[in-house]
């Protein structure tokens, strides 16, 4: 087997320029696909980093029905203590999760006094809220970014409402909120900080206690509209979600469906169309790598089988074996592929560590100056690799078992 592929290695460099612009082909394509896929992950786990450790938590866990109406906010779907109870027995028991926080969310009329408008409120615990979602206190862009900032009787406002209203912080403003039962309630606040939309501009959440949110909506009992969940590895969100799930099986409704939903951040949020579709994006340009990879390796073997037919039919002619034949045109693409696939990751995981070097700065949403951060994947970087290389030699399949099943008389008189 090894005179076979020094065979190959020498009959590639016979034709050392048509070897080499091969090569540095694949190579191009394979480091094109490397950058690509570290750059577009780099750029995908920051957003998906920043929205759901901002605001929306990797899971959440609502009653039954609640996430078809969430627009609404309707108090009469919210969880009922006794569901609330067994939620956090679960929670605790359940393998692979971080933190939780318990939300009561409501929308209300915020006033200053001289102007109204409206707003979504949600009523956390700060300690839970700030370890669910830690980078929910870097979004305060006025006022303390302490975790006790969100004391009983302060709340957070949206910048966008502060902005209209000329609301600042120390500013004593008014929640009036419809109760379940259709009465009206309301409570003063002081403005504790201004906080920024995660997402770009607009944004009408802000932030209260939820004691003082309870104390509003005249809730007497630990009910709560949803439970954000963080958990330990990102990477297995889906199999927490179905161990919570299970562990929360035995609550159920009148019907016998399940009582409580348990839904990760790609079924809440908008921006897992743009994850998907950076992931399409990267599935695409692998096909292109293939295909590059596919006709480069096809081309440069039809054209060595139709150069050396008579050498082929000498080889033949003195005994040598058509498997053997086949064989040695196949080390041939074998060692292109290797070649190409090598240069590539080289030179990939080069660039990919010069434009983490580089620290280049970009924005998402309101928050500017985020660094691209792109990794060199060791799996991915294999996987492409040896995709490059079982292509490289099937490219070799069909002029390699052409050039074996050549008769010797017919291929010694070619011209």
């Amino acid at each position: 087997m090894g005179n076979v592929f020094r065979i190959g290695a020498r009959n590639l460099l016979r034709y050392k320029r048509r070897t080499a612009l091969t090569v540095a082909l694949i190579a191009v394509g394979v480091v094109f696909y490397l950058v690509f896929s570290a750059v577009s992950g780099s750029f995908k786990n920051m957003m998906v980093g920043n929205i759901t450790d901002s605001f929306l938590g990797h899971l959440q866990v609502h009653r039954r029905g609640y996430l078809a109406a969430i627009e609404n906010l309707p108090l009469h779907l919210n969880m009922q203590p006794g569901q609330t109870k067994k939620l956090e027995e679960a929670l605790l028991s359940t393998e692979g999760i971080e933190a939780f926080s318990p939300r009561l969310k409501f929308g209300a009329a915020f006033s200053n006094f001289e102007e109204t408008t409206n707003i979504r409120v949600n009523g956390v615990d700060p300690g839970k809220e700030f370890r669910t979602c830690p980078l929910l206190l870097s979004r305060i862009v006025s006022g303390s970014k302490d975790p006790g900032v969100l004391g009983r009787g302060s709340i957070l406002v949206p910048v966008l409402i502060a902005r209209g209203m000329g609301v600042k912080v120390g500013d004593t403003v008014v929640l009036v909120a419809t109760n379940r039962d259709g009465s009206v309630n309301g409570k003063t606040f002081v403005v504790a900080g201004i906080l920024e939309s995660a997402t770009g501009p607009g944004g009408r959440d802000g932030y209260v206690h939820i004691e003082d949110a309870r104390e509003i909506l005249r809730i007497t009992g630990e009910e709560a509209s949803e439970y954000a969940v963080r958990v330990a590895r990102f990477d297995r969100i889906d199999a927490v979600r179905d161990r919570l799930e299970a562990n929360l099986s035995d609550l159920k409704t009148k019907d016998g469906s399940p009582a409580l939903m348990a839904n990760t951040w790609q079924k809440l949020s908008p921006f897992s169309n743009i994850a998907r579709m950076i992931d399409a994006l990267s599935f695409f340009i692998r096909i292109l790598l293939i295909t590059v990879v596919l006709i480069s390796i096809l081309s440069v073997m039809i054209m060595a089988v139709y150069e050396r037919v008579r050498e082929i039919g000498t080889i033949a002619a003195i005994g040598t074996l058509p498997r053997r034949i086949l064989s040695l045109f196949l080390a041939e693409g074998l060692l292109l592929g290797v070649t190409g696939a090598a240069a590539g990751s080289l030179v990939g995981a080069a660039v990919i560590a010069i434009l983490n070097a580089a620290k280049i700065p970009f924005a998402f949403g309101q928050q500017d100056n985020l660094l691209l951060a792109p990794v060199i994947d060791g799996p991915e970087m294999l996987t492409t690799a040896a995709l490059v290389i079982v292509v490289a030699v099937v490219a070799s399949l069909q002029p390699a078992w052409k050039a074996s099943r050549m008769e010797p008389i017919e291929a010694l008189g070619h011209v």
